[in-house]
């Protein structure tokens, strides 16, 4: 890759594993329905007009059952549950039970019909990505049956959503989906955070960490990764999905104080070994997987 490239995919690594942390600051003393109003509003409020000023959003309207069904799967669902999760599991546990997005994402493809096949080096990764999240789950869970649900859910989600993608949005910009998709969600949630707003402000921790999740992680974020896409493809865009795990463990750990636990230890590494093993594929180009993870 070009100096650009590099630059570009740090940045992503970063603004895709920081999310994990500012969650866990925030839901101390929101409802997660604010939390993701907060951050899908502030956010449809400025790429939607980017959007608009570029003539993207017209191409959406004859399939907007598709966008809603995207909506729900990338956006509206895993952001509630990735945040309600938060009260039970630590940031960097929610971090490293989503690096299994990928394995899903390998079977989901599947399912659909993919040309890429599964062979036997592929389904050895799956089984050992599978042990990974079991270990995890295992020796972390303590418990938390129902935010580990939470998480499963998010990682189906998460590895279904960009079949919509591929198959519905191929020819539109991603700008396009993205910004339609934070708006619908911010409709949705306005009606429901409002009657979940806190009585009394916040402390200036929480202000700030919804602040970084709407600017940093969510506009930033998504024009960072389509510069890094055009910059250096698609195939190695994607590569970020493996280093964001790492990035919010090291921050959970360092700013948190959280446990770097014996199951993180045994269950990450298999985990991103099985996605490594699960994901390969022929050489050849791929379609952009427009994910948008926290």
């Amino acid at each position: 890759m070009t100096r650009r490239g590099w630059l570009l995919f740090g940045a992503m690594c970063l603004l895709w594993g920081i999310p994990y942390l500012l969650i866990k600051v925030a839901v101390e003393d929101l409802a997660p329905s604010v939390i993701v109003l907060a951050r899908t509003g502030i956010g449809a409020l400025v790429l939607l007009p980017i959007a608009a000023a570029r003539g993207y959003l017209r191409a959406l309207v004859p399939l907007w059952r598709w966008l809603l069904l995207f909506t729900v799967l990338e956006i509206a669902g895993p952001w509630l549950l990735i945040t309600d999760a938060e009260r039970h599991l630590s940031s960097s546990l929610t971090g490293l039970l989503i690096a299994a997005v990928p394995l899903v994402s390998a079977v989901t493809s599947q399912v659909l019909g993919s040309e890429d096949r599964l062979d036997s080096t592929r389904l050895l990764g799956l089984g050992v990505g599978i042990a990974g999240v079991a270990v995890l789950l295992g020796l972390d869970l303590h418990g938390h049956l129902g935010a580990a649900l939470e998480i499963a859910l998010v990682v189906i989600g998460y590895g279904t959503a960009p079949q919509i993608i591929t198959r519905k949005f191929a020819e539109l910009p991603s700008l396009a989906v993205i910004s339609g998709s934070l708006a619908l969600t911010a409709l949705f949630y306005a009606p429901i955070a409002a009657v979940q707003w806190p009585s009394h402000a916040p402390p200036a921790k929480v202000i700030w960490s919804l602040v970084g999740l709407a600017i940093a992680c969510t506009v930033a974020a998504f024009l960072v990764f389509f510069a890094l896409v055009a910059e250096a493809g698609p195939n190695r865009a994607t590569v970020i999905t493996f280093v964001n795990p790492a990035v919010a463990l090291v921050l959970g750990v360092l700013l948190l104080g959280e446990t770097f636990t014996v199951g993180i230890a045994l269950g990450f590494p298999l985990v991103l070994l099985g996605c490594l093993l699960a994901t390969r594929s022929a050489p050849g180009p791929a379609p952009l997987p427009a994910v948008a993870e926290v």
